[in-house]
């Protein structure tokens, strides 16, 4: 079986989702033939992908252009969604010759609409995968726009298209799709390592592949605290340590950490829940799909909220106080990617 998943490089949520999908795919067909498109790095691909894999480099989404992890620049966001929607007709049909080339027997996208609607052209098998939709968050932030219904129309007609949209847990309404199909979290469980930190308790700091740095060096010193940090912020806060020397994956380092600070996000939410991490996040400003992560991880596992300022201060030592006072939560069953793999291996006549 040839798979072709198409991988967004907006940030390492939707690897994050379609990694355990894949190896899960893998496990049920041993004679997988597996080729990835993504603009992410190959080495991030290859730290959660387990099967070999073809790597294309290249994007055929840009999901939203970032101020950094927390903002959109609308405007920019907005002129990349008309250029790319400009020639929209001749993209598919540049698609469509590129997927009937590749012969995949079934194409799996997260979550760009552009290789869903190529394989619908193509006559190739096709299934959407993530917790949300470009379209829905098209719709939030640029529906009110007279240029923006027939760009919604053909992002909508692409996600339709697909065999199945695989929804998984938790995640958006989607009420606009029809063809949705519901299962249950999708991540994946990390080993606990020592860190060698004595009594320290290990706070990760890690808002997701967009880049965004925060003041930690100018943070106060809490007694007992050490952040953990990427070792590209080089930072000089003296309780202040290098995860990457750690030389683990980040799903094992997150369940090594005492608690991780972060935004609302699909993969670092149910990493942290699934793994047993509590989670101090900070909102998103206007990002729809935060809503139902939140109120999943409030009901699943231990959480609190920051004000940006307070992060910004480091001004944290009560709320994580508070956060370690919660008492445990059964870990939620991530049983989402092995239902996906089965639907992925049934898309299709040709799948085996």
């Amino acid at each position: 079986m040839h798979l072709f998943a198409d991988i967004s490089s907006h940030g390492f949520g939707h690897l994050a989702i379609t990694a355990p999908v894949l190896n899960a795919v893998a496990e049920i067909c041993p004679d997988l033939r597996l080729t990835v498109r993504s603009g992410l790095p190959p080495d991030k691909l290859r730290q959660r992908i387990v099967p070999a894999f073809t790597h294309l480099a290249a994007s055929s989404d840009f999901g939203y252009v970032m101020h950094d992890a927390l903002h959109i620049d609308l405007a920019a966001t907005a002129a990349a969604y008309r250029a790319a929607h400009a020639r929209w007709p001749a993209r598919v049909a540049a698609e469509a010759a590129f997927l009937e080339q590749l012969r995949p027997d079934a194409v799996l996208s997260n979550v760009s609409c552009l290789p869903l609607a190529g394989a619908a052209r193509a006559g190739i098998p096709a299934l959407a995968i993530c917790s949300l939709n470009w379209a829905d968050l098209f719709k939030h932030f640029f529906g009110h726009e007279d240029w923006a219904p027939p760009i919604h129309a053909e992002m909508l007609a692409a996600y339709r298209s697909a065999q199945a949209f695989i929804r998984i847990t938790p995640a958006m309404a989607m009420s606009d799709l029809a063809n949705t199909i519901r299962v249950g979290p999708v991540t994946r469980r990390g080993r606990r390592h020592d860190l060698g930190l004595n009594d320290a308790k290990a706070v990760l700091v890690a808002l997701g592949g967009i880049a965004h740095q925060l003041p930690v060096a100018a943070w106060p010193r809490l007694p007992g605290i050490r952040w953990l940090v990427p070792a590209a912020w080089q930072c000089s806060h003296p309780d202040a340590i290098a995860f990457d020397a750690f030389g683990l994956g980040f799903t094992d380092l997150l369940r090594s950490v005492d608690a991780v600070i972060t935004k609302p996000g699909y993969g670092t939410f149910t990493e942290a829940a699934c793994n047993g991490t509590p989670v101090l996040f900070q909102r998103r400003e206007d990002w729809p799909e935060q809503d139902c992560l939140i109120t999943w991880l409030a009901e699943q596992g231990r959480c609190d909220e920051i004000d940006g300022d307070d992060l910004l201060r480091g001004d944290l030592g009560a709320t994580l106080a508070k956060l370690w006072q919660q008492p445990l939560r059964q870990k939620p069953l991530a049983n989402g990617a092995d239902q996906a793999a089965e639907l992925i291996r049934a898309a299709g006549n040709r799948i085996s």
